[in-house]
């Protein structure tokens, strides 16, 4: 009775250094790193019948994992968000109508989340900069699209960057181009979202 009760013991420890050890590499392998509010910038930029105007988000947040272990980085997971009412134009009047046409009171966020990696592949032989292009769910005041995203990844000492820009119509997401002056100033229905950003 005493070798079967210490046996089964000792095949449960077994087994358990066994799961440990299997799960452990896969733990390594994936790692993941959170969007820094602090660096980088998003911005939208877009026209109107009176000028060129930008509107820069204030507060962003987000995460990616990455498994760096095979000859490309394996983008796992990656979800962006901005608050919708800290894009800031540096104008009142007309962060005021841009929170009206978003609907910020009802639709507080504007994400985007991955569904798939259509490609990536180095830019150079010897960077650590990978050109990608993926595909996800972007949310904007409550309506969402699946859209395709290019960008650059780069990986730096424990930093990942990632840059580049989108063009999108207001309208495909039900959102009407914002007007002032009682209408006599419209803006124009094609945006485009500029990223610069530091995930750590």
């Amino acid at each position: 009775m005493q070798y079967h009760t210490s046996h089964r013991q000792s095949l449960l420890k077994t087994a358990i250094l066994w799961i440990t050890f299997s799960i452990v590499p896969l733990a390594l392998s994936a790692q993941n790193y959170k969007l820094n509010n602090g660096e980088g910038e998003v911005m939208v930029t877009g026209t109107s019948t009176l000028h060129d105007w930008e509107e820069v988000a204030e507060q962003k947040s987000g995460s990616i994992t990455l498994d760096n272990t095979g000859d490309l980085p394996k983008i796992n997971t990656l979800k962006f968000t901005v608050e919708a009412e800290s894009l800031k134009s540096g104008k009142g009047a007309m962060d005021k109508n841009t929170y009206k046409a978003l609907e910020t009171k009802k639709h507080k966020q504007i994400v985007f989340e991955l569904k798939s990696v259509k490609s990536i592949s180095p830019v150079t032989s010897t960077s650590n900069k990978y050109k990608v292009v993926a595909t996800g769910d972007l949310t904007i005041a409550g309506s969402t699209n699946v859209i395709e995203l290019p960008f650059n990844l780069t990986l730096n000492n424990g930093t990942v960057l990632l840059e580049g820009k989108k063009a999108l119509k207001m309208t495909d997401f039900n959102v009407d181009p914002p007007k002032a002056l009682l209408g006599t100033i419209t803006t124009g229905d094609d945006i485009e979202i500029h990223y610069n950003t530091v995930w750590k």
